[in-house]
């Protein structure tokens, strides 16, 4: 048995109500469904399937969350976290307390069910796509700032946490992380290119008093909204792609290029049919056009619309794709005028496309439409708005982006129902 009432960890108010609870399973956010002996639902933070768990309750729009107060029977994969920073009670890393091969089991469990209960996908096929180093691999890192040292946010708190180490961030941006002196600053965002070795340090009000390697291309929040330009570059799927200060780019190359090359073959048989005239791929939320870009690389005949609302990364996109027959549109998808297409990819923020985008997309009648999702309850809900649009799923795969927490990146392939 487990005793983790003393933890040191950050709560909310709690009442005074213990209850004992058996974890079911993993839901969207991480939290684990749990039961009472009388049927009710906790939702638990930190709890694992399987688990017996005492927990104090308490009531939060609606529902009952409950906070461990001892682990009655644990899960065989309870781990004691390999960071120290996490039982401290850092918030970075939730999952960071199940076995590594357990949370990509647990992921494709939550994906799983968000198709099924929210997709309306009555038996969903999820696979799981490359495997990807759990440790030292994340090259942007967003932090906030106390008294000029960087640090993330405890658990369930705005507290902040400064580290000594970070186990997942890659070594370059580590260094920065944990040695920086960011002067006056409340916030600072920082992007490394692993096969460049180009670092950036993205400060919030401004770049006053930071004191960085030489190396580091530092530049304040003020001075990009004063217009001035600042970049790295970054090579995944052999291309170079400049990533601005203000772009949206994933959080790690190899991630990246495993979502290229997931997407890649989800479309291949549609890439490689040479019966199409003048085939179009629509790149939705392109960002900086990496799906346009490795897709169409050295292919003939093909061309793109590629459409992105972010002024920053419609102005990456113009540069990484110049080689290529790629129109790059700045707009929102909701007013984009999307043309007759044979392959949409739409690449969301974490909300999801929404029914409106899903209107626009779907007008394309594109034979095959790749959804690439950050959120599995999202990817749930717009399945089921393609669905009613005239599309199909057939799979998807989920890419294990972001190892020791909860959060999971996916792809589902859609097909066009004939006649639909």
């Amino acid at each position: 048995m487990t005793d983790l009432s003393g933890s040191d960890r950050p709560i909310n108010r709690m009442t005074d109500r213990s209850v004992v609870v058996d974890v079911e399973r993993l839901v969207a956010g991480g939290v684990g469904l749990s039961r009472r002996d009388d049927g009710r639902v906790v939702l638990v933070d930190g709890g694992l399937p399987g688990e017996r768990l005492e927990v104090s309750v308490i009531e939060r729009r609606g529902s009952e969350h409950g906070r461990i107060i001892k682990v009655v029977n644990p899960s065989l994969g309870r781990i004691e976290p390999e960071c120290p920073h996490v039982i401290e009670g850092c918030g970075g890393c939730d999952l960071a307390h199940l076995r590594h091969d357990a949370q990509l089991v647990a992921k494709v469990d939550i994906v799983s069910d968000a198709l099924r209960r929210l997709g309306r996908w009555k038996e969903p096929v999820v696979r799981v796509g490359a495997t990807l180093d759990p440790w030292g691999f994340r090259t942007t890192l967003r932090a906030a700032v106390v008294g000029g040292r960087a640090g993330l946010r405890m658990s369930s708190s705005h507290d902040v946490l400064t580290l000594s180490s970070c186990a997942v961030a890659h070594p370059l941006l580590e260094e920065l992380l944990v040695n920086g002196d960011f002067g006056t600053a409340t916030e600072v965002t920082l992007r490394v290119g692993t096969a460049t070795g180009e670092r950036i340090a993205v400060v919030t009000p401004s770049a006053s008093g930071v004191r960085l390697p030489s190396d580091v291309l530092v530049i304040g929040v003020d001075e990009l909204k004063a217009g001035r330009r600042a970049w790295i570059h970054e090579e995944v799927a052999g291309r170079v792609w400049r990533i601005s200060a203000e772009s949206f780019f994933q959080t790690r190359p190899d991630g990246a290029e495993a979502l290229v090359n997931v997407v890649a073959q989800m479309a291949a048989d549609v890439l490689e049919d040479s019966t199409r005239d003048q085939p179009t791929l629509v790149d939705a939320y392109c960002g900086v056009g990496l799906f346009a870009g490795s897709l169409l690389a050295g292919r003939e005949g093909w061309r793109a619309v590629a459409a992105e609302r972010g002024r920053s990364s419609v102005a990456d996109a113009k540069v990484n794709l110049a080689d290529l027959d790629v129109r790059v549109v700045g707009t929102s998808i909701e007013r984009f005028r999307v043309p007759s297409a044979d392959l949409v990819i739409a690449d969301p923020s974490r909300a999801g496309l929404g029914r409106k985008a899903v209107k626009v997309l779907a007008a394309a009648e594109a034979d095959r439409f790749l959804l690439v999702s950050c959120d599995p309850a999202a990817a749930g809900r717009d399945v089921a708005l393609l669905a009613s649009e005239g599309y199909e799923p057939v799979e998807a795969v989920v890419v294990d982006m972001f190892p020791h927490t909860h959060h999971v990146e996916m792809v589902t392939r859609l097909d066009r129902v004939p006649n639909s």
